[in-house]
């Protein structure tokens, strides 16, 4: 039997000590190698006497972090070389993309465009130069850009004059001129607010500290007041979205973590002993436009989905649900709407990514096969091909790989190639367990491969948790899921997001009357259907 390890008790700093005395035997290198693995030591040392630390955690620090999931790069991590010809079909390298590097003038869309017009010479008149040619004005200006730093709040003082008569002391204050307004806090004011606070996540208590340094101070409550004001006449947009997004033909969901402080003092109702809360994230793609959706409270995706669902008319094609595998996922509508669901791809991928150091040959499979679907997705989508022609592009392109893949799966198994139990077996059984909800992308016309696009919608909830920690009440994160879900709504859409929501405000009764007019996608021709008739 092997002898128990003897525990000796020795600071850190000893050690420190006794590895600077044989520096020099070591040599440089040496000294940085032994002096990482104590620094390691003592940082592990110190997680594993914190009770909260999980295994998770710890196996997470000592494995090598993956700078990237791309198949080239955790093939790289793993010890292999990328193959430049397999069985699924090397793709071509795809375009970088857009945003990267230097913005040039056509990108600032919001910006005041200034014509300046030559000082000396016009269009038609003599060259200067050659005394014989005549001038003509060419298309493309010569264009600068000047960028200038503002507050995001500002404030005008108005001095109104006063006067006073010196007999009967009656006092005559000067009229406020158009500019100043009735109320003190302009809409613009409030959709910056909202704008920095739900769709950028910055919390009030920062805000503060930054207007207060520019000399302008908004304490954190006058801010609150402010959006929660403003919440209210934003509502039946909020409502028409839902409406909207519950048309959708395909509808992405999963949820995240979030703290509602008051929830937390409450006890679970009788006979729900469900005390998690959550932000679920929808996005649901209709007719060439997309809607964001969030939700905070105790319910899980699914229920929040199956509520909105609630509003879809009727004779309209079963939805399609994309999210990952987990039942709460799911909406539960028996008997009430059949709803076609579709898992993510890209989930079933990563658990073949996790454990690629271990087992890379057979991982390099799997992952340069979902690399080969994903290259003849993104060939559909830069043709422009209709749902119906991806569909039978993929059918015939992805159909024989992903077949190829479910037999060398099942074969692992089957065969005893892998034994069930370890990471590899698990991620096998995974895909297998869900292979027909993860290829229904080849049987349904727009089914997408992943449920990516409401994993991005969800760092916007993310980015606020992080840096404002939490929600004071059930009403505070109900003004938060408003505002974030037609701020995100406006950037999948390319409206402008503070422009859209200092419109809604100021048109706050068209709005209440006819909330469909009022969409990101097309609230900038309403403004202009509203003044036609007064013209006539």
């Amino acid at each position: 039997m092997k002898p128990p390890i003897e525990r000796i008790e020795v600071p850190i700093r000893e050690l420190e000590a006794l590895l600077e005395g044989v520096r020099d035997p070591l040599g440089e290198e040496g000294y940085r190698k032994l002096k990482g693995a104590l620094e390691t030591l003592a940082y592990l040392t110190s997680l594993i006497e914190d009770q909260k630390t999980t295994i998770q955690e710890l196996r997470q620090l000592l494995s090598k972090p993956a700078s990237s999931e791309k198949t080239d790069k955790v093939l790289e991590n793993a010890g292999l070389k990328p193959e430049a010809n397999n069985a699924a079909g090397a793709p071509t390298p795809r375009k970088p993309r857009k945003g990267h590097g230097r913005k040039g003038a056509s990108a600032y869309t919001a910006a005041c465009r200034i014509p300046v017009r030559h000082a000396s010479l016009a269009s038609g008149g003599t060259c200067p130069k050659c005394l014989k040619g005549k001038l003509y004005l060419q298309r493309d200006p010569g264009v600068l850009v000047r960028i200038v730093g503002r507050a995001p709040i500002e404030a005008s003082i108005y001095e109104l004059e006063k006067l006073r008569c010196n007999l009967c002391l009656e006092v005559f204050t000067a009229t406020a001129p158009p500019e100043a307004g009735e109320k003190k806090y302009d809409e613009t004011a409030a959709s910056m607010i909202a704008l920095l606070k739900y769709g950028s996540g910055v919390p009030f208590y920062r805000l503060d500290k930054l207007q207060g340094n520019l000399g302008i101070p908004l304490p954190p409550s006058t801010q609150w007041g402010i959006v929660k004001e403003a919440a209210e006449p934003l509502r039946p947009a909020l409502d028409e979205l839902i409406r909207q997004a519950a048309q959708g033909r395909v509808l992405h969901n999963d949820d995240t973590k979030a703290r509602v402080l008051s929830l937390r003092r409450e006890q679970p109702e009788k006979g729900d002993d469900r005390t998690g809360v959550f932000t679920s994230g929808i996005v649901s793609l209709v007719e060439g436009w997309k809607a964001a959706l969030y939700f905070t409270g105790r319910q899980h995706a699914g229920e929040n989905l199956a509520d909105v669902l609630k509003w879809r008319a009727a004779g309209l094609n079963p939805p399609i649900q994309v999210s990952d595998a987990l039942s709460r996922n799911t909406p539960k509508m028996a008997g009430l709407m059949k709803i076609l669901t579709a898992n993510c791809n890209a989930h079933g991928r990563r658990q073949f990514v996790e454990i690629a150091a271990s087992f890379p040959e057979e991982c390099r499979y799997v992952l340069e096969s979902f690399r080969s679907v994903y290259h003849h997705d993104a060939l559909a989508e830069e043709q422009g091909l209709s749902p119906e022609d991806r569909l039978k592009f993929h059918q015939e392109n992805s159909g024989p790989v992903m077949e190829q893949l479910k037999d060398w799966l099942t074969a692992q198994l089957a065969e005893h190639r892998t034994e069930p139990n370890s990471g590899l077996g698990k991620s096998i059984s995974y895909l297998l367990r869900h292979w027909m909800k993860l290829t229904l992308f080849l049987r349904e016309p727009g089914v997408p491969l992943d449920n990516n696009i409401v994993e991005r919608a969800l760092k916007m909830a993310i980015l606020n948790r992080k840096n404002a920690l939490f929600y004071k009440t059930l009403n505070g994160a109900a003004v938060g899921d408003l505002f974030m879900s037609l701020i995100h709504t406006c950037e999948l859409n390319g409206a402008n997001p503070f422009e859209y929501l200092t419109e809604l405000l100021r048109h706050s009764g068209e709005l209440s009357a006819c909330p469909a007019e009022w969409m990101p996608w097309n609230y900038r021709e309403t403004p202009a259907r509203l003044v036609r008739p007064a013209a006539a």
